[in-house]
C-alpha cells in the first residue's frame, strides 16, 4: 500500500516529468499498478553517500536519473560558490573549475553532459576528458588542473542497473567527513525539478565555459606510473604471458600503453570484453572479486597457456588476478594481492637503502591482520583506517606535515583496491596492474610463481584467512530490518562466538583511535564515527559486522589465523555457521 506522501510525489512527478524514456517508465508503473517498484523508487530520496549518489538507474527519487544527478550538482555548485565567498585565499576557489570523467556505463555520458550543464550555468569552469577514462585519471586531474573539485560518473563494479557520481575534493582524494555533510545539506536545499540551474553543453562548450582535457594529462599521469617501475623485472623474451580483460570498461587504453612502456610483450586482451560496453553483456556483475566476472579471461589462459590473468573493473580501480600454478588457475584474494604488494615494495625499499622505519602502509579494519607481523618485521608503520579509499586516500594529506609523501608506501583494502603511488588518493587499477606485473615477472626469472611467493609468507607469518559474507536486504522494508538488526546487534552482549570467548567488543559509532603499528611516533588519530560492530575472541578469531555504504545489504567480516591453512578455514568455516545463525540468514 503506497502511503499518501509516496502518492503526492508521484503525482507531482507524473505533471513535471518531461523526459520521455522516464515519462514512459512512470506510465508503466502506474498503469500496471505496480505498488511494489513504485515505492521503492519513491519511498525516498537518493542519498549521498559513500564519497556522493550512487543507485538504480530509472524513474523516481530514489533512482539515478537526469533529475537526481542535476539535483546533486546544483547544491555541490552552490556549496564552491559558497566556500568561494568565504575563502579569498584558496587558490582553487579564486575561479573555480570542476573535472569531469566517466566510465563505459549506460547512461554515463549523459549524466556527464548534465553534471557540465549545471556547474557552466553556475558559472563553474568544467573541465572533461574527451573519452572515457579511469578514475585515477580523475584524480589526477583533479590536483594537476588546480580544480575545486571533481566528478566521475561511475558506479564502478555494481551491476548493470546501476550509475553514480563519485565526488572528490580539491586535493583529489573522495570528499569525506564535514565537507560531505555539508555537500549533502546544499543538496537537501535544491528543488529537484525547479532548483537546478543548466546552460545548454554545445553553447557553453563553444563560449569556453567547458573545455576538453588535453592527452598532456594522460601523459603526465602515465609518466608517474613509470616513476614506480623496477627497470630489471623485466626482460624481453623471459616475462610471463598475460591475459587481460577491462571488463568492457574504461582501462585498456592505459594499460595497453603501461605493458608496452615496461617492455612487456606477450599479452592477450580478451576480445569480448575488450570494447566499452555498459551492458556488460558477458559479465552481469562486472566485479573481478568474482570467478564469474573472470570466466572469459581464464578460458582465454587455459586456451594460451598464459601465466597471469589481470582483469579491472569498468572504471578501472579495482585489480583481480589469477595465477597459473601447477597447471590450474588460482585466483588471488584482495588481501592476498596486497599482502604480496606491499612485501615487495618492502624489498624494493631494502634494494634501493631506504628507511623502512619512516615508511607508512594503510589498510582498513576489514582487511587482513598478516600486515601487522609484516609491519612488525621490517619497522615500517602501518594504519588502519574505516573502509574506503576515502579514509585511505585522506592518510598522504597528514604525511605532508609529517616528513613528506615519499612516506607513502601502499594503500589497500581487501576489496581489491589498491593505491601505490601518492600521485593519486584514489584505488589505481593502471598502477597497481604495471607493478603487479612487473613483480610476477621478477619471480618469473626465478622460476617462482606468485601463489608460491604467497605461501611462503604464510609459512612465515601464518595463514592468516578472511571470508565475506552479504546479507541483502533491498527495498524500504529492508532498510528497516537493517536498522533493528544493527541495533539489536549493538545492545547484545555476546559472552562467545563459535565456541570462543568474546574478549573485546569495539563499536565504532561510539569513536575509537586509529590502530598504528610499528615505525615512527607519528600523532595519535581517531576514527570517525561509524556504524560498524567488531568482535575479538580469544582465539584470536574476529568478526566485524557493517551496513554496507552503496548497496542494500550487510556485510560481515570474518578473520582466522591457523598453523595451516586446513586449520584457518576450520575456523571460518565455525565463524560463518555462527554468524548465519545470529542474522537468522540461510
Amino acid at each position: 500500500m503506497l502511503t499518501s506522501t509516496i502518492q503526492k510525489e508521484i503525482h507531482s512527478w507524473h505533471l513535471q516529468e518531461s523526459e520521455p524514456d522516464l515519462a514512459s517508465e512512470l506510465e508503466e508503473l502506474i498503469q500496471q499498478g505496480n505498488e511494489n517498484a513504485l515505492n521503492d523508487a519513491f519511498y525516498k530520496t537518493l542519498s549521498f553517500g559513500t564519497a556522493g549518489i550512487r543507485g538504480i538507474m530509472g524513474v523516481g527519487t530514489n533512482r539515478m536519473n537526469v533529475h537526481t544527478v542535476a539535483q546533486a550538482m546544483q547544491g555541490i555548485a552552490n556549496w564552491i560558490n559558497l566556500q568561494k565567498r568565504n575563502d579569498k585565499k584558496n587558490p582553487s576557489l579564486s575561479a573555480p573549475c570542476v573535472a569531469l570523467c566517466r566510465d563505459s556505463r549506460i547512461n554515463s555520458e549523459k549524466f556527464e553532459r548534465v553534471c557540465a550543464e549545471v556547474f557552466a550555468a553556475n558559472g563553474i569552469q568544467v573541465k572533461l576528458y574527451p573519452r572515457i577514462e579511469p578514475v585515477p585519471t580523475l584524480s589526477f586531474a583533479v590536483q594537476a588542473l588546480g580544480c575545486a573539485a571533481g566528478i566521475m560518473v561511475t558506479s564502478s563494479h555494481n551491476p548493470r542497473q546501476y550509475n553514480g557520481c563519485k565526488v572528490f575534493a580539491h586535493d583529489g582524494c573522495q570528499i569525506a567527513g564535514k565537507v560531505a555533510g555539508e555537500i549533502s545539506e546544499a543538496i537537501s536545499q535544491v528543488d529537484l525539478f525547479n532548483g537546478p540551474k543548466r546552460a545548454p553543453f554545445q553553447e557553453a562548450l563553444a563560449d569556453g565555459h567547458i573545455s576538453f582535457i588535453s592527452d598532456e594529462i594522460l601523459d603526465k599521469f602515465l609518466k608517474e606510473v613509470f616513476s614506480l617501475s623496477e627497470p630489471t623485472a623485466i626482460i624481453p623474451g623471459h616475462s610471463p604471458r598475460v591475459v587481460y580483460t577491462p571488463l568492457n570498461g574504461t582501462g585498456l587504453e592505459l594499460m595497453q600503453r603501461s605493458f608496452k612502456h615496461i617492455g612487456l610483450a606477450d599479452v592477450l586482451v580478451v576480445p569480448e570484453q575488450a570494447k566499452p560496453d555498459g551492458n556488460f553483456p558477458t559479465c552481469p556483475y562486472p566485479n573481478p572479486e568474482f570467478r564469474e566476472a573472470l570466466d572469459l579471461g581464464l578460458k582465454l589462459c587455459n586456451k594460451t597457456y598464459a601465466d597471469i590473468l589481470i582483469a579491472t573493473d569498468p572504471d578501472a580501480d579495482r585489480m583481480g588476478v589469477a595465477v597459473r600454478h601447477e597447471g590450474e588457475y588460482r585466483l588471488l584474494s584482495g588481501n592476498e594481492m596486497g599482502v604480496l604488494l606491499t612485501n615487495w615494495l618492502v624489498q624494493r625499499c631494502k634494494r634501493n637503502g631506504e628507511d623502512l622505519k619512516k615508511k607508512v602502509a594503510v589498510s582498513t579494519i576489514v582487511s587482513t591482520d598478516m600486515l601487522d607481523p609484516i609491519a612488525m618485521n621490517y619497522g615500517f608503520q602501518l594504519r588502519r583506517t574505516l573502509t574506503g579509499f576515502k579514509n585511505i586516500g585522506g592518510q598522504i594529506a597528514t604525511l605532508h606535515d609529517h616528513g613528506g609523501i615519499k612516506r607513502w608506501l601502499i594503500g589497500f583494502e581487501e576489496s581489491y583496491g589498491y593505491l601505490l603511488g601518492p600521485y593519486v588518493k584514489d584505488k589505481d587499477a593502471i598502477t597497481s596492474s604495471t607493478v603487479f606485473v612487473e613483480m610476477a615477472s621478477w619471480y618469473y626469472q626465478k622460476k617462482i610463481n606468485l601463489v608460491e611467493v604467497m605461501d611462503q609468507l604464510y609459512h612465515q607469518y601464518g595463514y592468516y584467512l578472511n571470508r565475506t559474507l552479504n546479507f541483502r536486504f533491498p527495498g524500504s522494508e529492508g532498510a528497516q530490518k537493517m536498522e533493528t538488526l544493527m541495533m539489536h546487534l549493538r545492545k547484545k552482549s555476546s559472552i562467545s562466538i563459535a565456541g570462543s570467548p568474546v574478549v573485546k567488543k569495539i563499536d565504532y559509532e561510539s569513536g575509537v583511535s586509529m590502530p598504528m603499528t610499528g615505525g615512527l611516533k607519528d600523532p595519535p588519530q581517531s576514527l570517525p564515527f561509524s556504524n560498524v560492530l567488531e568482535w575479538r575472541l580469544e582465539d584470536k578469531r574476529k568478526v566485524l559486522i557493517r551496513p554496507s555504504g552503496t548497496e542494500p545489504k550487510i556485510k560481515c567480516y570474518l578473520f582466522a589465523r591457523g598453523k595451516t591453512r586446513e586449520e584457518s578455514l576450520a575456523g571460518l568455516d565455525s565463524l560463518e555457521k555462527a554468524v548465519r545463525k545470529a542474522l537468522d540468514a540461510k
